[in-house]
């Protein structure tokens, strides 16, 4: 009886899960468009180029999709960052610094959730290509895709950025930590921490 309603409990979980996730979206969708206006016009002066950047990345079962996010550096033609280099920090702009620092960056990704690629609250997805090499060379990097990513996560709020196969690594425990623990208290304890980084503008 027991497990009975643990599997139910948890099939209402992950409906409310999507409940909130379309929700929220649904909110935030005036802020997308109001925020996109605005960086439209100051991209002309801090960031010539298009608004939008869109990447390759591994979502849920390893396959790809299309992640969306406002371009905070110079556009490339081709990605040549290898999985353990360091961020391109001299490609980034003057306004691209600034709605990283605050994640602003990433609220284009409310379109990815409300596409079903994406949950608002998950491991984070990395690029494709550099992906398919952490599956090789990460014990348990496979198994943080057996959910959608998130546009925040616990390892997100944890460790910020991860850079190379030694942070990546760290970055797939506190995953399958979530993924094994995911329920109502770690989900809003994410959402309070992304809030209050966001506020302090401690994104990178």
């Amino acid at each position: 009886m027991r497990r009975y309603m643990s599997i139910i409990n948890k099939k209402i979980f992950w409906i409310n899960k999507r409940i909130f996730d379309y929700s929220m979206c649904i909110l935030l969708l005036p802020l997308l468009i109001l925020i996109s206006f605005l960086l439209l016009f100051f991209n002309k002066f801090f960031n010539p180029g298009s608004l939008f950047f869109f990447q390759e990345r591994m979502g849920k079962n390893c396959v790809s999709f299309k992640a969306i996010k406002y371009r905070s550096m110079v556009p490339a033609k081709n990605i040549t960052r290898e999985y353990d280099d360091p961020i391109e920090l001299d490609r980034i702009t003057s306004l691209g610094k600034v709605i990283r620092k605050f994640r602003i960056d990433e609220l284009p990704q409310i379109i990815n959730v409300l596409k079903g690629d994406m949950s608002l609250i998950g491991p984070r997805p990395d690029y494709y290509q550099h992906a398919l090499v952490f599956i090789n060379n990460i014990d348990g990097y496979r198994q943080r895709h057996n959910i959608k990513p998130g546009i925040t996560g616990l390892a997100q709020i944890r460790l910020g950025y991860a850079e190379g196969i030694e942070a990546t690594s760290k970055k797939v425990t506190f995953d399958n930590y979530y993924i094994k623990n995911i329920g109502y208290a770690i989900e809003l304890k994410i959402i309070l921490y992304t809030i209050f980084i966001m506020f302090r503008g401690l994104g990178k």
